[in-house]
């Protein structure tokens, strides 16, 4: 299959963002689903996820539109210029020490608020249901992704995790049972060096206890994505868009 999707730069509530589709010109889309990069990427790195999610499931290239959002922090001060951050990371992480994991998960990341409220205009300013909106996103990205998920007003019609992990777990934990039939996509790799398989696995089992179906998709693989979760992942988006 040979698709054109077309790709628009512009601002949506606070963020720059990145809109990808092949829809008729003047068509309004069914689902939109919203990706965030990870950490140190720029705002284009999951843009070329489109054509590949497209080809795997023709359906989406009918029906669905791609909102990739810039995270808000720059990273040029590490000697990134075109990396971005959706909030800052701890000095003691960025010189490769390793993170004591049992108090990563319960902490509030610096910086996640804003990014939130940031990330809640980017969702406005699409002027969609939130029932037919997917929240997504990679290492980070699938941090706010959930955080904003779980405060919406309403549902999002699903979350799509790649390789994320659980963080500010006492504020997320009674979210979560409110949002119990919140439908969950979730990749990670079992040699994920970044952020580990078993906090992959802690994300899974407190959405999982909190009564959510997830759809959890192990690999063997790193801090990275795979073909087979992006063949997964378009299925679930699928039924998304089925409302199933």
């Amino acid at each position: 299959m040979s698709l054109r999707p077309r790709l628009v730069r512009t601002k949506l509530g606070e963020l720059n963002c990145h809109v990808v589709d092949a829809l008729p010109e003047g068509a309004k889309p069914e689902l939109v689903v919203v990706l965030g990069h990870g950490f140190g990427a720029p705002g284009t790195d999951l843009v070329g996820l489109t054509p590949e999610l497209m080809n795997a499931a023709p359906r989406l290239a009918e029906a669905v539109r791609f909102v990739f959002p810039e995270a808000p922090l720059s990273l040029e001060n590490l000697g990134m210029p075109h990396g971005r951050a959706w909030f800052a990371l701890p000095e003691s992480v960025l010189m490769g020490q390793q993170r004591d994991w049992e108090q990563f998960c319960r902490a509030v990341p610096e910086g996640m608020p804003a990014a939130r409220r940031a990330l809640m205009s980017t969702v406005a300013a699409l002027q969609h249901p939130f029932g037919r909106i997917v929240l997504g996103g990679f290492s980070q990205g699938a941090m706010i992704a959930t955080d904003v998920a779980l405060r919406l007003e309403e549902s999002p019609a699903g979350l799509c995790l790649l390789s994320g992990a659980l963080v500010a777990q006492d504020e997320w934990m009674p979210k979560a049972r409110a949002r119990s039939a919140l439908p969950v996509f979730q990749g990670h790799g079992r040699q994920d060096a970044v952020l580990p398989f078993q906090e992959g696995e802690r994300l899974r089992d407190m959405l999982t206890q909190a009564g959510m179906p997830v759809e959890f998709l192990p690999f063997d693989g790193g801090h990275t994505l795979t073909t087979g979760e992006l063949e997964q992942l378009a299925a679930f988006l699928v039924k998304r868009l089925d409302g199933r």
